[in-house]
């Protein structure tokens, strides 16, 4: 018997009505989904709980991402010396500051944002791809984004890219000069893109998205059923979440390890992730093609009403993946096929179970914050700046005798003041303002 006999409903056709866009949908499962109201019947509509915990959530994603640049100069396993800026693995792409200041807080604080932060992005931005296809068709979509992604990560690549990491040649540099540095940096390999890996690869996401729509028109019922079987069996939802994210993880990190990253000019992704990133974007995709008001996402869903089971959830898959890890990691060549395989299971559950507590704490605790509504509107434009000021304000806290957790929050308060301030000037210039993305009213859904 299927899922959808299972769930005993009658066959229908329904209207779905979800933020800015309408259509109409063959519901084969007999699910019933209810239409949100539409603007202008009863009165102004509130703004939904769902677009607003998650307004909410963007601005606090930025801030994780931000403390989580500024403090890997100073994670405890870090050799004593920095990384050689000429000699592979070039490991300082990944640590472009090491520091003498440690503090092994600082190591957890990032194997936790290490196991689940992308993979939130990917499925964030990923919600809101089917409704925006739907509105404004292939062509204008990918245009849109290829302005909103594209173009910040030819412009950030190219200019500050190269200022960021200059700091880091200091490090080991025998001729501090800046023409020095130009030409050890032409001579690399690669082209370094830093965080900017994530911009090209949800590129790429977008445009799979769009030609699925383009040459499978059929691709959007497909979606829809999986958003009501969502909605009807969420467990059963997010079991597929995850043996979809394990046959896509473990056989690239059997083959590859979990850590290695590899760069084809300013093209750099992690080996083992590829497919795992893009696990979590369709799912966020055919979870956001009937809206993000119901099922998994909803006020009254699953992760809402369980909202204290999922963080401990996530603590419970995050200590056993660490453990597993490091059982890994003691002795790297004599390490059995079973623990290497365990240990990549386990951080496929970890991070489910950690992008789910997210998910359940702002959902439970969305709330109107005026300072999060205006981190939220420029965390993009934050995120696209931020690298440079990390480095070089850890660059100059090096000779200085501070302790490790006072040196990562000065980084992370000076990075968070500079990169939103330069964001709001920014925002004065009509360009960039438009590829920034405009002023928005506080809950409404952007892609």
């Amino acid at each position: 018997m299927s899922a959808w006999s299972e769930a005993g409903l009658l066959r229908q056709r329904r209207t779905v009505v979800a933020p800015g866009w309408r259509r109409e949908v063959e519901n084969r499962s007999g699910l019933l989904i209810p239409p949100l109201p539409v603007r202008g019947q009863g009165g102004p509509r509130p703004t939904p709980r769902a677009s607003l915990a998650l307004d909410n959530l963007r601005g606090f994603v930025i801030l994780l991402v931000l403390s989580f640049h500024s403090v890997l100069a100073y994670l405890d396993f870090l050799p004593a010396s920095p990384f050689p800026f000429d000699s592979p693995p070039y490991l300082w792409r990944a640590f472009p500051i090491v520091d003498n200041e440690r503090w092994l807080g600082f190591d957890l604080f990032c194997a936790w944002q290490d196991v689940f932060l992308m993979s939130l992005f990917f499925f964030l931005s990923g919600l809101f791809v089917w409704p925006s296809l739907e509105r404004k068709g292939e062509q204008v979509f990918l245009r849109d984004r290829v302005l909103r992604l594209g173009v910040p990560f030819v412009v950030v690549v190219a200019l500050l890219m190269p200022l960021a990491n200059y700091p880091t040649y200091l490090q080991t540099a025998t001729d501090p000069s800046f023409s020095a540095y130009w030409r050890h940096w032409l001579a690399l390999p690669f082209w370094p893109c830093g965080p900017m890996w994530f911009l090209w690869l949800l590129l790429v996401a977008d445009m799979a998205a769009a030609g699925l729509r383009q040459f499978f028109p059929r691709a959007g019922e497909g979606l829809t059923r999986f958003s009501v079987f969502a909605a009807a069996c969420p467990m059963r939802c997010l079991a597929g979440v995850a043996i979809a994210s394990a046959l896509a993880y473990v056989p690239l990190a059997l083959a590859f390890g979990p850590s290695p990253w590899v760069a084809f000019g300013p093209f750099g992704l992690q080996l083992s992730r590829p497919l795992h990133y893009a696990v979590y974007f369709f799912a966020g995709v055919a979870l956001g093609s009937c809206g993000i008001e119901r099922g998994l996402l909803a006020a009254d869903g699953v992760l809402v009403r369980r909202w204290v089971l999922w963080p401990a959830a996530a603590l419970v898959s995050l200590v056993v993946w660490m453990a597993l890890y490091g059982l890994t990691m003691a002795a790297p060549g004599a390490t059995s096929l079973g623990l290497k395989m365990l240990a990549d299971l386990g951080f496929v559950i970890a991070c489910l179970s950690s992008c789910c507590a997210a998910l359940a704490l702002v959902l439970r605790f969305a709330g109107r914050s005026r300072m999060l509504g205006s981190l939220s509107r420029d965390a993009y434009g934050m995120y696209l700046v931020h690298y440079v000021f990390v480095v070089w304000l850890q660059y100059a806290l090096l000779g200085m005798a501070l302790a490790a957790v006072v040196k990562g929050a000065l980084v992370f308060a000076g990075t968070l003041l500079l990169s939103w301030a330069t964001i709001t000037a920014l925002r004065q210039i009509r360009p960039a303002a438009e590829v920034l993305g405009a002023a928005r009213a506080r809950g409404t859904a952007a892609s």
